[in-house]
């Protein structure tokens, strides 16, 4: 698959020291595949990974301290192959210690060579625009901001856009299909084997509403007038903001991967197709 992607043009891979399970075995993978097949091109991918979630136990395995994040990066480091890593990423912000502390090890990081480019993640606006100052003080500027943000989540919106427009950051959408709610597998209700049929992960059973079911059957009623599967248009609607600069997908197939690529066939949105989203949408959130 990773193949199929990087032979279809996409050259950004996104990773996190806690990604799974276990943790950290989504680098190991990424690397093995990385020495395997892709080290010749290194050079034209951009790998980021993060550090802000419960890694190892005890006070240094979480959260944002120097001592965290740059342990951290240097056993992602180790996990992947890898010399660097194109963007390190706080991964939450962290309410015991100071955001000075935080963004010095980020800037600290780059400063070492073992990243290229500092990144936040999960950041509200007031924290993102203080963020963005220290690391501009500290001479390594804030490059990009990863919410969660989906049609059925947009917080972002309140004032977060703005923040990263005044700031000059990027911003790359996680969750784009809102744990797979913005596809066609939750039209008639929860099947066996879903995410949310799962006693555990994020998306809960009872998160979803016949009211919210209604609106997503509604959303995929425009989605097949487009030409579009519900998930495809999803992932164009959030791109067309001039202030989203990537979307994250996150495929478990070839096919699956394909056919979110074919989202970018279609890429407008009539000023009617969006009136009549806005309207069905109608201030969700999750």
């Amino acid at each position: 698959m990773i193949r199929y992607a990087f032979d279809s043009g996409i050259t950004h891979f996104d990773l996190a020291n806690n990604y799974g399970p276990p943790p950290g075995s989504a680098e190991e993978n990424f690397g093995t595949i990385m020495s395997k097949d892709l080290k010749p091109y290194r050079d034209e991918l951009i790998i980021s990974t993060k550090a802000g979630y419960l890694m190892w136990p005890g006070p240094y395995g979480e959260w944002g301290s120097r001592k965290y994040l740059l342990s951290s990066l240097n056993q992602s480091l180790k996990r992947m192959k890898l010399d660097y890593v194109d963007i390190f990423y706080s991964h939450r912000p962290d309410p015991e210690t100071p955001l000075e502390e935080t963004m010095g090890a980020l800037a600290h990081a780059v400063k070492q060579g073992k990243a290229l480019y500092a990144g936040i993640s999960n950041y509200p606006a007031d924290k993102t625009l203080m963020a963005a100052k220290i690391l501009r003080d500290l001479g390594t500027p804030c490059l990009i901001h990863q919410p969660k943000y989906s049609m059925l989540e947009r917080w972002v919106e309140e004032n977060l856009l703005d923040a990263v427009e005044k700031e000059g950051i990027g911003l790359i959408a996680f969750s784009p299909l809102a744990q797979g709610l913005l596809t066609d597998r939750y039209l008639h209700g929860v099947p066996d084997g879903s995410r949310a049929s799962k006693p555990h992960g994020f998306l809960k059973r009872e998160e979803i509403t016949e009211i919210k079911l209604a609106k997503i059957r509604a959303l995929n009623d425009i989605a097949l007038s487009r030409g579009q599967t519900l998930a495809q248009m999803a992932i164009v609607w959030l791109l067309k903001d001039l202030r989203v600069t990537s979307v994250l997908i996150g495929a478990s197939s070839v096919d699956q991967l394909r056919l979110n690529l074919e989202s970018l066939n279609n890429t407008s949105f009539s000023a009617e197709e969006l009136s009549r989203i806005e309207g069905i949408l109608g201030g969700i959130r999750l």
